[in-house]
């Protein structure tokens, strides 16, 4: 009995620690995130998650929205939709952020899916957008497609931009937008004939370089015992820009 009374004490003091430690290890919410990335050449892809707690906001009304952004529209200066078409919403306001993420006027995805999650600036001030019933706390994730477009084309600048309406947890919606990457380098493939070397009797190295600047290229040499050649190696096919 002794031994459980000594005991006792200090396994309270080992859960205490370790439940410490738990909760300064987990990992920030950070509330609801979207990420616009151009996909391939032709398609700009928006993709959401997160959840969001909706304290500090004030209920506004209900309705049905598309997927779309405007960057810098004229009745929205700013607003991005991201879920499936003709999504029915509740739509809360007050919450704070940036006026427009870029100089575009707007434009509806082409498609879309999953949870229906959107801000927007608009005439009565900022609005968030979630599913119509949505719990507060809830997990969503979404995500919409603008095909045959560009990030550039689209009008929105690279860059994080962030709407709050207070310091708790989830109590932020997050855009980011990252920088697309170069378009590929393309041209007529560029070939170099180099000098022979090894040059005997019997053979000889053959030598040269070939960029296909992106292009699927088949390259061979032309050799013989005059200008007119008359004789090719077997054809070897290279691609990429190297």
């Amino acid at each position: 009995m002794k031994s459980f009374e000594f005991f006792k004490p200090t396994l309270a003091t080992t859960l205490a620690i370790v439940l410490a430690w738990l909760l300064s290890v987990q990992p920030a919410q950070a509330g609801y995130v979207v990420t616009l990335q151009q996909v391939g050449p032709n398609n700009v892809v928006a993709t959401g998650s997160g959840a969001i707690n909706l304290t500090g906001l004030t209920f506004s009304g209900s309705g049905s929205v598309n997927p779309g952004l405007a960057a810098n529209g004229a009745v929205y200066s700013a607003r991005i939709n991201t879920g499936p078409t003709s999504s029915s919403v509740d739509v809360y306001v007050q919450p704070s952020g940036p006026t427009s993420f870029g100089n575009g006027s707007g434009r509806f995805a082409n498609s879309g899916s999953g949870d229906m999650v959107g801000i927007a600036t608009s005439f009565f001030g900022k609005i968030l957008s979630v599913p119509m019933g949505y719990v507060s706390g809830t997990f969503l994730s979404d995500s919409a497609t603008y095909s045959g477009a560009t990030i550039a084309s689209l009008g929105v600048t690279p860059g994080t931009y962030v709407w709050t309406w207070g310091t708790g947890a989830n109590q932020k919606f997050t855009l980011q937008i990252p920088v697309p990457p170069p378009p590929p380098v393309t041209g007529p493939p560029i070939a170099i004939t180099n000098p022979a070397t090894l040059i005997a009797s019997f053979a000889a190295n053959l030598n040269g370089s070939v960029n296909p600047h992106g292009l699927t290229t088949s390259v061979y040499f032309q050799y013989g015992t005059t200008n007119s050649y008359g004789l090719t190696t077997a054809p070897q096919s290279r691609t990429g820009n190297t």
